[in-house]
């Protein structure tokens, strides 16, 4: 037989437990429909976080720089230990040739020496270890044997050196790899924010650098009261024709630069060789740590980490190449923070 008893009714308090959490959630979806939306970064927020990106950049790429620099060295180092070893093992060819040919005219005069048997059956090092065998050989003989030992050790140490180049040459084109992807990460990431702007505000942002950079140009055209000589003022006019040249991470020129790629082009020009890192320009000449002693033509750098590198170019201002989505051009050396001037 069916029941008939009421269903249970739900609690007075269950009932205000859903009631509050509902209220709450009404209330939360309320509050989410109402809320402001984040507001958009301003054109100098941008800006800033933009110039801090290039100068990561900037770093990242003169480590490239340097690991680059490294890498060709390596080349350059493991290519002469290469040809070293081919024309020493033609050399130690000769000798064996030319020691085989005694054995043969030893043969054809009446018999091989026991001795030289034991050398052509066996390694010259082991043959040179059995001393009591040496009173058997001719002066010349021996002579032979020794020149083929000596070259046989110099050729085993110049492959083993080229063994450990090639593995150093290895991890630094690792090294390379690694540091090109972070500054095309830091070019991208700053890319990005650039695509936030609008047409209007990039166009801002484009006219106050050119204001900038006109100005720095008048102030450096005037008359400095510490010109350029020698060849300073050699690498200072070299550099002066490339203005307007585009920044390009890891280019030494002709055509376009970064920072320290200019400066080294400069000098080139110049007939001078300078390193091509800024932080190894850093130490090729001596320094000057006041600005009113800088002179024309002298090298900049900037930051505590020596990351970048430009010409003085007299009255407050540097030649350089600034970063990224720049050119060459003239620029006010308070605009970064100053460490010391170096004199080539």
């Amino acid at each position: 037989m069916a029941s008939h008893r009421r269903p249970k009714q739900p609690s007075r308090t269950r009932v205000t437990v859903l009631t509050t959490a509902a209220a709450a959630a009404v209330a939360l979806s309320s509050q989410a429909a109402n809320a402001a939306p984040s507001e958009k970064p301003s054109k100098d927020e941008v800006k800033a976080k933009v110039d801090k990106l290039y100068e990561e950049a900037e770093h990242a790429t003169e480590k490239y720089n340097g690991a680059k620099e490294k890498q060709e060295k390596l080349q350059k180092e493991i290519s002469t230990i290469q040809d070293n070893v081919a024309r020493g093992q033609e050399e130690l060819n000769d000798l064996r040739d030319g020691l085989g040919s005694m054995a043969s005219a030893q043969y054809r005069s009446g018999g091989i020496d026991p001795s030289v048997q034991l050398f052509l059956s066996a390694d010259p090092d082991d043959y040179l270890d059995k001393a009591s065998t040496l009173d058997q050989l001719s002066g010349q003989q021996v002579e032979a044997l020794k020149k083929i030992q000596v070259k046989q050790r110099e050729l085993a140490q110049q492959r083993s050196e080229a063994s450990g180049k090639l593995k150093d040459l290895s991890s630094t084109r690792t090294e390379l790899g690694k540091k090109k992807s972070e500054v095309q990460a830091k070019l991208a990431e700053a890319q990005k924010l650039l695509n936030t702007l609008t047409a209007a505000e990039k166009a801002a942002l484009a006219a106050e650098e050119e204001r900038a950079t006109r100005a720095s140009e008048r102030t450096a055209l005037t008359t400095p009261s510490a010109p350029a000589t020698g060849r300073a003022a050699s690498a200072y006019s070299a550099a002066q024709s490339k203005i307007g040249s585009p920044y390009v991470y890891g280019a030494s020129g002709p055509s376009s630069f970064d920072c320290s790629g200019l400066t080294s082009w400069a000098f080139a020009q110049a007939g001078i060789a300078i390193p091509r890192t800024s932080q190894a320009q850093a130490s090729a000449g001596p320094r000057i740590y006041s600005q009113s002693d800088l002179q024309v033509g002298d090298l900049v750098f900037f930051y505590g980490d020596l990351h970048h590198v430009g010409f003085y170019a007299g009255n407050g201002q540097v030649l350089h190449a600034p970063r990224t989505g720049t050119v060459v051009r003239y620029e006010s050396i308070n605009n970064m923070p100053y460490q010391f001037g170096v004199r080539i």
